[in-house]
């Protein structure tokens, strides 16, 4: 514990330095812009931004582009709380209960929860890479290919379970959803599969595309069909902070999402997304009331903010500790390291201490920063509530095509952006739910690679999924979550909870 302690004193040591925070400060704010304008990432962002690293030392740089990435999950919560359109995927939970208290008029009580929460969550994972980063990712090497497959089966028959509405529709969601994860060339064979002689399909469809569609351009459509009432609904405005019972509810939900979103987060492939979604869905399951859950319930805020800020820091535990970037965020960190001569492996805390622990300590500042760079600007964003839909439309579809566009510079994707659009008017008009279909679009692909993967090194055997304990007990579990819904009690509850 000595040890960490003087490790922890060396890395608040680096990170306090002037140059250092300044670089904090300005990868935080970054972040924060292009998490509230849709369809910019952060991935995008810090592969622009990558060639001015070269100016820069290595701890500036890495502490800069972890900004952006954090960062950017704080911002991408702020449209999806005002306009329903997800700045960042991970926010897609956001958009359910965050509009919902919006359309209350209780968007200053969403942002300052959302903002909050994230704090927290920061805080705890920066302490939490600091202490537990070797037991978590000797976890995170039990898992293989079959662990893999059945996690994300397991993600998807819950998301049937607990979602709202049919079970029917919510399978045909996902089937909807695995089908356009589908979508591109083959990984082993290179064929292509559904792009109908397009080369702009060749590489799949972005999940920003599907959620900014669905989401976003299907919210504008509603609301200009919607008539007056609906605009009249966005003028609401109260108080922008918590109340007692607010932090009543919230607080519990913030603790479970931040443990949520850490343990996913370390999982290769695993990051904001995943953390967010399961801890919607644990906190809707856990609910003495929840039919509130995507009419304003605030721990439909506290707990999916928490777990996509946590997700995003802990996912840095994997290339910090192991030396193997688990997502692309941290492909292109460890891009940045290489680039500065430094090879990401299990090694760095030892070669490259003040880098490992400066980083580290850089997160609890850029947590702090983010803090106060989006508590003041609340009432700012809250006020666009106010500004009559006839002219925020307008303003929303020109940032949705600009971001669309930006990130590939495909006019191809803007139209698919329109098209998706469409899609989600239907969906909704059928009442299907969409976030089991963006989550099935977000698994699909690495199920199917790890399905594959499996396969391949058991000769063709599916009993490897059964042989390995991890897989069996994740299948098991599988299993039970189908036998609640046969279950009469919970059938009839969750037909009175998901009533809307």
């Amino acid at each position: 514990m000595s040890e960490i302690v003087q490790s922890l004193a060396l890395g608040f040591g680096v990170a306090a330095s002037l140059s250092n925070l300044w670089y904090c400060f300005l990868g935080a704010l970054i972040g924060t812009l292009i998490g509230v304008l849709p369809g910019i990432g952060p991935i995008a962002t810090m592969a622009m931004l990558l060639p001015l690293t070269y100016y820069l030392q290595p701890t500036e740089a890495l502490i800069m582009l972890a900004g952006i990435y954090y960062g950017a999950q704080y911002g991408g919560s702020t449209t999806a709380v005002l306009m329903r359109l997800p700045g960042e995927s991970s926010s897609v939970v956001t958009c359910l209960d965050g509009y919902a208290m919006a359309r209350k008029g209780r968007a200053g009580t969403a942002l300052a929860t959302a903002a909050l929460a994230s704090f927290f969550a920061g805080t705890v994972v920066t302490l939490l890479i600091a202490v537990a980063s070797p037991a978590l990712t000797e976890l995170a090497q039990k898992f293989g290919p079959a662990e893999y497959f059945s996690l994300m089966a397991l993600g998807l028959v819950a998301a049937v379970v607990f979602a709202q509405g049919s079970p029917l529709r919510a399978v045909g969601a996902i089937f909807l959803g695995l089908l356009l994860g589908l979508i591109g060339a083959d990984v082993n064979t290179g064929f292509d599969r559904f792009t109908f002689d397009r080369p702009e399909l060749r590489d799949g469809i972005g999940v920003v595309v599907v959620s900014m569609g669905l989401f976003g351009i299907a919210e504008i459509m509603l609301n200009l069909s919607g008539g007056p009432e609906d605009q009249g609904e966005r003028t609401k405005l109260s108080r922008l902070w918590l109340t007692r019972e607010d932090f009543r509810a919230a607080w519990p939900a913030t603790l479970r999402g931040t443990g949520i979103g850490a343990l996913l987060g370390i999982l290769p492939g695993g990051g904001a997304m995943l953390g967010s979604f399961a801890s919607y869905a644990v906190e809707k399951r856990i609910s003495d009331t929840p039919e509130r859950f995507g009419e304003g319930a605030i721990e439909g805020v506290a707990g999916p903010e928490a777990a996509n800020n946590a997700g995003a820091q802990s996912s840095f535990i994997p290339m910090l500790a192991l030396g193997i970037p688990g997502n692309s965020v941290m492909a292109m960190m460890a891009g940045a390291m290489l680039i500065h001569g430094i090879a990401p492996s299990p090694n760095l805390a030892s070669t490259q201490p003040q880098l490992f622990w400066g980083l580290i300590a850089s997160m609890w500042f850029g947590n702090l920063m983010l803090l106060v760079i989006n508590l003041p600007l609340i009432g700012l964003w809250v006020k666009l509530l106010a500004a009559p839909y006839r002219m925020l439309f307008p303003a929303i579809l020109l940032f949705c095509c600009i971001g669309i566009y930006t990130v590939n510079n495909s006019a191809f994707e803007v139209g698919l952006v329109a098209l998706f659009g469409l899609v989600g008017v239907v969906l909704a008009k059928l009442e299907c739910p969409l976030a089991p279909l963006v989550l099935a679009f977000i698994l699909g692909p690495m199920m199917e690679e790890n399905l594959r993967r499996a396969m391949l090194l058991s000769r063709g055997d599916p009993a490897i999924f059964l042989s390995r304990p991890i897989s069996l007990g994740l299948l098991i579990a599988c299993a039970l979550v189908v036998a609640l819904l046969l279950m009469p009690n919970f059938r009839r509850a969750r037909e009175a909870a998901t009533e809307a």
